[in-house]
């Protein structure tokens, strides 16, 4: 709970920043706004898989992702405020909804729908990244998303074994 309440704060910290509001899409912002909200989420939800999860890999990787976007997200908050870029506060209305979700299943059906979601994620994480890499206005914030990236395509890889381990297990149980 004292990560998820430092999480938060820093979170909210970093939305206080007054800066650039270039919110057009491929800008810089849009990928600080993106990815703060996104690493929030990855937080939250690896604080409450660690937690849920009835699966020793899932819990395992659910720490892990709680470790690295902890990491991240500060590197990125540091960033952000240097460039006077405006860092979400919050997770989005997605990751909202799959929090609530998650917190009413349990067991493997929790880990099931954590692991989709960390695919989905990561799917989603890749490309925003990558465009970045590719495509970003400011120098360092180009190189940062070029060093996290594969970080976050390590992760991507690992979410999609976990979720197929996870949902071959359950078959297997169900014959």
């Amino acid at each position: 709970m004292r990560h998820l309440l430092l999480v938060c704060a820093v979170g909210i910290a970093a939305g206080a920043v007054v800066g650039r509001e270039d919110k057009s899409p491929g800008s810089d912002q849009e990928f600080v706004t993106k990815a703060s909200a996104a690493g929030l989420a990855e937080v939250n939800a690896g604080l409450l898989a660690a937690k849920n999860a009835s699966d020793a890999g899932v819990k395992k990787f659910a720490q892990q992702m709680v470790d690295d976007h902890s990491k991240a997200n500060k590197e990125l908050l540091a960033l952000a405020d240097r460039l006077r870029l405006r860092a979400a506060s919050k997770e989005d209305a997605d990751h909202e909804r799959m929090a609530a979700k998650l917190l009413k299943l349990s067991g493997a059906e929790f880990d099931r729908e954590y692991m989709a979601g960390q695919v989905k994620d990561h799917d989603e994480a890749v490309a925003l990244f990558e465009k970045q890499a590719k495509g970003g206005s400011d120098k360092d914030l180009k190189a940062w998303a070029e060093k996290t990236l594969p970080t976050i395509k390590h992760h991507h890889k690992m979410a999609k074994e976990l979720r197929d381990k996870v949902g071959k297990a359950e078959t297997r149980k169900d014959k």
